[in-house]
This record gives C-alpha cells, sequence and structure tokens, in this order.
C-alpha cells in the first residue's frame, strides 16, 4: 500500500520532534547531574557553569556547517548520524572521575544540540509555505527535553545514583536513532541546492539582516538555554530547595518554553514574524527588570527605632515570572524562525545553522558568566541583570531597524491622505 504524502508529513514530523526531544535531553544532562558532580568535585560556580555549558558550545559550532550539509544531502541521513555519533561518549560520562574527563565527554555529547538546524530544515521543506511555520513551532516544541530531564533525571539520580542517568539517555538515543531511520523518507526534491557551492553559501555571514535575526535568537533561545541549565542550581542556592524539588520548578520555565513553540509558530503565520517578535522582547524586559532585584534588607530609623524590611521575591512570585519568561521563549524562538523561512526560502538550512549557532553560543557563554557574575558580586540576580542589558540592545536594535521605518511610511500614508483631502 503506497504512502501518501500527507502520511509522509506526519511521520516526518512526529519522528523529528521526538528525536529532537530526546537529543535535548541529552543536551540538558549536565543541569542535573551536574550537581551532584559539582559537590563531588568541590566546584565553585564558574566551574560549574562551564560543566553544564560544555556540551553547548559543541552543539553551536557543529550547526553551521550541519545546516550546510541539511542543504546539500538531505536531513534524514544526517539527523541520524548525528543521533548515532552520541550513543557512546554519553554512555561514557557515567565512568568519568576527573573534571577535564567530563568536560571531554560534554564536548562529543553535545553533537546533539546541532540537531535543530538539522531538523529545522528537514520538517519545513516537507510543508507548504503557508503552514512552515506552524510545522517548525511543532519540531521546535522538541526543546521541552530540558523540561523532561528536569523531571526523569532527578528520580533515577534519587533512586540509582547519578552515573545512571547517562547510561539510560545512551539506551534511549540509540532506539530513538533507529526508529527515526525507520519511520522517516528521503525527498530528493528536497536536495536542489546540492550545487550550491560552500562559498556561497557562506556568502550569507555577511548579511545583516542574518545578524539581527541572529541577535534576536541569542535572547530568545541564547537565554533559554542558559536559563534552563542554569535555574535548577538557582533554586538549591537561593530558595534551599532539594534536587528534586528544584528540578521541579526548575521545569516549570523549561516546559513552556519548548511546548508552546507551536502556538508562536502558529501566531507568526497569522500576524508576522515582527511583530510578534517586537512584543515577545518586551514582555521579557519587564520580567527579566523585576527578577533583577537582589534579596534586600532595609533598615529604617523610626520614632520606636530601627525597623527592618525584607524585600525580595519569594518562590512562588519568581517561579510564576520564570513561567511568563519560559512563555515568551516559546513564542520568540517560532517568531525568529518564522523570518527565516519568509526571507529565506532557499537557504533554510544555512541560515538556520547560522542563526542557531549564535542562539547556542549565547547558551554555551550564559551559565559561565551567570557563575563568573555570582562568584565576583555574590549577587544571584546578576543572571537576570546581564539578560535585561541584552533584551534593551535587541529592542534598541529592532526599533531602529524595523519598528522606526514602519512608523515612517504609516506618517507619510497619513499625509497622503490628508493632501488628497
Amino acid at each position: 500500500m503506497a504512502v501518501t504524502q500527507l502520511q509522509k508529513q506526519i511521520s516526518v514530523l512526529v519522528m523529528s520532534t521526538t528525536a529532537f526531544t530526546v537529543c535535548f535531553m541529552v543536551w540538558m544532562i549536565f543541569a542535573v547531574i551536574g550537581i551532584p558532580i559539582k559537590e563531588a568535585l568541590g566546584l565553585n560556580e564558574t566551574q560549574f557553569g562551564l560543566l553544564a555549558a560544555m556540551p553547548v558550545l559543541t552543539g553551536s559550532l557543529v550547526r553551521l556547517p550541519l545546516g550546510m550539509m541539511t542543504d546539500r544531502f538531505g536531513g534524514r541521513p544526517v539527523f541520524f548520524a548525528i543521533m548515532m555519533t552520541t550513543v557512546v561518549p554519553l554512555y561514557l560520562i557515567g565512568h568519568a572521575t576527573a573534571y577535564w574527563q567530563f568536560l571531554v565527554a560534554g564536548l562529543f555529547v553535545g553533537v546533539a544540540g546541532g540537531s535543530f538546524s538539522v531538523g529545522i530544515a528537514y520538517c519545513a521543506r516537507w510543508f507548504e509555505r503557508r503552514n512552515q511555520g506552524f510545522a517548525m513551532g511543532i519540531f521546535g516544541a522538541g526543546n521541552a527535553g530540558a523540561a523532561v530531564t528536569k523531571m526523569i533525571a532527578p528520580s533515577i539520580v534519587v533512586a540509582y545514583g547519578w552515573t545512571m542517568v547517562p547510561t539510560v539517555y545512551a539506551v534511549m538515543m540509540l532506539v530513538t536513532a533507529l526508529a527515526f531511520y525507520a519511520l522517516t523518507y528521503s525527498d530528493p526534491a528536497h536536495k536542489a541546492e546540492t550545487h550550491v557551492t560552500v562559498r556561497a553559501q557562506l556568502r550569507l555571514l555577511k548579511d545583516p539582516t542574518v545578524w539581527k535575526i541572529c541577535q534576536y535568537y541569542s535572547i530568545v533561545f541564547g537565554g533559554y538555554v542558559g536559563l534552563s541549565l542554569w535555574m535548577t542550581n538557582y533554586y538549591v542556592q537561593e530558595y534551599g530547595f532539594d534536587l528534586k524539588s528544584a528540578a521541579f520548578l526548575a521545569a516549570c520555565f523549561s516546559l513552556p518554553g519548548g511546548v508552546l513553540r507551536a502556538m508562536g509558530g502558529w501566531m507568526s503565520d497569522r500576524w508576522g514574524a515582527h511583530r510578534v517578535t517586537w512584543w515577545v522582547l518586551w514582555v521579557s524586559w519587564i520580567c527579566l527588570f523585576i527578577l533583577s532585584y537582589p534579596q534586600t534588607e532595609v533598615t529604617i530609623k523610626t520614632v520606636s527605632g530601627p525597623a527592618t524590611y525584607q524585600i525580595g521575591l519569594n518562590v512562588y512570585v519568581f517561579a510564576s515570572l520564570m513561567f511568563v519568561i519560559g512563555i515568551a521563549c516559546a513564542i520568540g524562538k517560532a517568531s525568529v524562525f518564522k523570518y527565516i523561512s519568509d526571507d529565506y526560502p532557499q537557504s533554510i538550512g544555512v541560515v538556520s545553522g547560522i542563526v542557531g549557532l549564535a542562539g547556542a553560543l549565547g547558551g554555551f557563554l550564559l551559565p559561565i558568566l551567570f557563575g563568573a557574575l555570582v562568584d565576583l558580586t555574590g549577587i544571584r540576580s546578576s543572571c537576570f541583570m546581564l539578560l535585561y542589558g541584552v533584551v534593551w540592545v535587541a529592542l534598541i536594535w529592532m526599533y531602529w531597524t524595523e519598528v522606526r521605518g514602519m512608523d515612517v511610511m504609516s506618517r507619510h500614508r497619513a499625509a497622503g491622505v490628508d493632501t488628497l483631502e
């Protein structure tokens, strides 16, 4: 019985999303097992940040070449190769004993993070343009793997110890890779760009619009990855939760940041990438401003003597604000990639690789910067201060390159109407 085009589309989308979810679970593995490793090795905050972010470094650097390979060879074989490459180093994490061994293993496991630039182009080409935003949003919901790790890994750590987590994940990755290859399809038409040279692909690096999209993505994805890696540790250190409870609360940020990406794709198809991204940045900016305020003790001299007040966010308000930012990140990740499918339909793979590289590099650098800021200032909310400044830069850039031009055009149209009247 012949398989219809619709059945192929659904099968590719479902299996790609499943595979990306598993890859993201693996990519975020040190967000949970990094905490007992930190205690065992006596690491400071900066060293922990480097450990948690090490897989993200490799995932960042391979996104561009993997995106180029997807344009040339198709997504199915490249995606399968990525998953198979990570199985052995993932298993070896459970047998590492020295800090440098964890860092090296993390570098190899990080290849799983490059699956995004492969899968996003692979899925997009199976759908017509009017539905690409929604399809890419569904695929991007695999970011929820960050939340899945925070739900599954702590239970494994409590029951069997942290060394069991890499073993379970290695088996999961192997099974997923085989199922993906068996249940997906290749379309020769998707490799029509094979005549494009590497030099022609890299020419897009000179496009200022590509770099502007990179800035947006470094926030909605880089910030999401950085906070996903950092939040479990933040809840443990700032609010005194145990590992399982801290991971669950951290998942309240990671889960909406993944599963609601499809909604962001639908909104971008309906209202456009620019408008959705603009409001995502504003919502993030407001939330980060509130989160930046550190826990403060104020003493005031009164007629009855000194009165001391505690000012700061309790865990309920903090978790609620993080939930809102998670939703904003989910919508923003989809809207930014809608820019790509609209403006670069023939180069989705390579542009996705460039933008994904920028976003993932943000995810690599942020946990290290978060740790360094805590070590330097002693203020845990300094991580939100940093993100607040980054979002402010993006809002200014978007205003001068997009919003201001629209305002000028609106004034010209209004003046034209007045003149005609």
